[in-house]
């Protein structure tokens, strides 16, 4: 067993990828206020092929050095818009055919490992901000809201970790880009 090369990983190059068939699933970020949060979510939705990212609110935007310190490059790759308010994202999206869930507790949150998302469906995914979690405006709006289970002390995970744990589980269960 040996580490692979870069060349060896056979990867696209950003050209490819800004062609090649992508997710259909759209994450919204709403006032994450952490630029490495956010350059991490561009570096996920890169690995991911995910559709495109919404920055919305007080969300920082490329170009920044903080956000290319994680992103690694992913700004260059993925699509991204910004909203000044994050309902407005939402509605743009809905408008375009894309169910929207926001990852929050709430009262009626479907546990993540339940939730069976439908491959002929297009989802956009929100995440709030770390301190305050998505806007009520914002979940009152969404389609519903998917909560990942946890069983320690604390009560979230940080938006970066939670951004890879359900798009990975979306990922996991569509299997959208076929191999």
């Amino acid at each position: 067993m040996h580490k692979l090369s870069m060349d060896q990983l056979n990867r696209v190059d950003v050209d490819t990828f800004k062609s090649q068939e992508k997710n259909p699933i759209a994450i919204i970020l709403d006032n994450v206020r952490s630029m490495h949060n956010v350059g991490s979510a561009f570096r996920t939705a890169d690995a991911l092929a995910i559709d495109r990212i919404l920055l919305c609110g007080i969300t920082g935007t490329p170009p920044h050095r903080e956000i290319e310190k994680t992103a690694l490059g992913a700004t260059q790759s993925v699509i991204w818009e910004y909203y000044k308010e994050t309902i407005d994202a939402v509605n743009q999206l809905k408008a375009e055919g894309f169910q929207v869930y926001a990852v929050e507790q709430t009262d009626n949150s479907i546990s993540l490992e339940t939730f069976e998302p439908n491959d002929q469906q297009k989802y956009a995914l929100v995440f709030g901000n770390e301190v305050h979690g998505v806007e009520e405006e914002v979940i009152q709006q969404a389609d519903g809201t998917i909560e990942i289970p946890q069983f320690g002390t604390k009560h979230s995970f940080n938006v970066s970790v939670t951004i890879g744990i359900v798009l990975w589980d979306f990922i996991n269960k569509l299997k959208f880009i076929k191999k």
